[in-house]
């Protein structure tokens, strides 16, 4: 392996199985160069001068090993392109700089006649990992249970695992040091508390949350007087919940439970859910949203915070197996709001009564919990993940930052209600 990187071959054995299609890789090489010719980036192949912009600052993606890396993307595209950065075959100083050319070009970057027949080469999802009751359960796992220490090493003390929201004109806060830029936690405290405002949450109000986490907005929705069932699918999310709940005091307001959102009963004043609709797949799309309007009160409200891709690149890719749902998030897909707003349309009566995205935050948040996962990468071995696992994290962290950096994804905080506009 290039640069001496150890793989092993059980853990990832398609990391370590490099295709041979020489045909293909011919092919591939052809079309990447084509596009760095056209893109803000340099393209270097060892005993070659760097190809593409000439402009020095340029980001800089360094090919080690040419005919694995063209291989892999010959034969599984941005798939192979994820598993040929994690084999250790290619690098770059400004990775997140790379992601972020290319996630700004990504309806572009393949050529217009191989885009219409995308049916015909792209991985398509495996059946596996569809999002029923059992199914759900075993997507969630694989990436909550990871470790909740691993997670504690890249979170603020908060635990919490989704975009913070800082002030209008601040900058990044600085989670290493205790002065200075404002904490972290404080910028995820903000956004908990606005979509607990927008849920209308106070003393008595009975409050459902799909999706724990590590228990915080449970713990601010118990601070402000309201009874709280929240769900998780996580057992380890699930234990640490109850026990930072436990230490603070809030076991008679909180109830944590292990359960499925179709397995929920009974009805609450407010509803809300922080980036779980992305781990619902397509095709319970509709179920989730009718358990959504099920669950309300009259007169209730539901907040989300989703993630979400323009509805055009949905369309393009919805079918399409790629590198975070094979090594990150199995069974996930991010909606865009057209979508939800047509599901809500076709299948409830709710409609979307507020709409606010703040995407550069997301990139900001991500930017922190990278710089913090790579200080922390000897603490990160010791708990037993191994080089590629590291990289896989710091690839799928830079990709997401680099997702909000180009624009092409953003997080909304989404209300919904009952009723046709102008009734809220």
């Amino acid at each position: 392996m290039a640069r001496g990187l150890p793989v092993n071959p059980e853990l990832w054995p398609d990391v370590v199985r490099v295709p041979g299609a020489p045909v293909r890789a011919a092919v591939a090489e052809h079309l990447v160069r084509r596009a760095v010719a056209r893109l803000p980036l340099r393209l270097a192949l060892p005993g070659r001068a760097p190809a593409g912009s000439a402009d020095p600052d340029a980001p800089l993606l360094r090919v080690h090993r040419p005919d694995a890396f063209f291989a892999r993307i010959a034969t599984s595209g941005l798939v192979g392109f994820g598993e040929s950065y994690m084999a250790g075959e290619w690098d770059s100083d400004d990775l997140v700089g790379v992601l972020t050319v290319l996630a700004s070009q990504v309806g572009s970057l393949v050529p217009a006649p191989l885009q219409r027949l995308r049916g015909a080469w792209a991985l398509r999802q495996p059946s596996a990992q569809r999002n029923t009751v059992v199914g759900a359960r075993g997507n969630i796992s694989r990436h909550y249970d990871l470790s909740n220490d691993l997670f504690s090493l890249f979170l603020d003390e908060s635990m919490t695992y989704s975009a913070a929201l800082f002030p209008p004109d601040g900058e990044p806060a600085d989670v290493r040091s205790p002065t200075g830029a404002e904490p972290l936690t404080v910028a995820q405290h903000r956004k908990i508390d606005r979509l607990l405002d927008l849920a209308a949450v106070r003393p008595g109000t009975r409050l459902l949350e799909i999706g724990t986490g590590w228990g915080e907005l449970a713990l601010r929705a118990a601070e402000r007087g309201a009874e709280v069932v929240t769900v998780t699918l996580s057992r380890e999310q699930r234990e640490l919940a109850r026990l930072r709940i436990r230490e603070a005091g809030y076991e008679d307001r909180v109830t944590v439970l292990l359960r499925d959102y179709r397995q929920i009963r009974g009805a609450y004043d407010a509803v809300v859910s922080v980036e779980m609709v992305e781990a619902v797949g397509e095709e319970f799309w509709p179920v989730y949203f009718r358990a959504l309007e099920r669950f309300l009160a009259p007169g209730g409200r539901i907040a989300l915070q989703a993630i979400t891709m323009p509805h055009d690149r949905l369309l393009a890719s919805r079918r399409t197996f790629t590198w975070i749902q094979k090594y990150i998030f199995p069974g996930g897909l991010l909606p865009s709001v057209t979508a939800v707003e047509q599901v809500l349309a076709r299948h409830t009566g709710l409609r979307i009564a507020e709409d606010t995205g703040f995407g550069p935050h997301y990139a900001r948040t991500l930017e922190l919990w990278r710089e913090r996962f790579t200080e922390r990468a000897a603490e990160v071995a010791e708990l037993g993940f191994d080089e590629t696992f590291r990289r896989m994290w710091t690839f799928y962290l830079a990709y997401s930052e680099a997702g909000f950096r180009s624009g092409y994804l953003d997080v909304r905080q989404l209300l919904l209600v009952r009723g046709a506009a102008g009734t809220l």
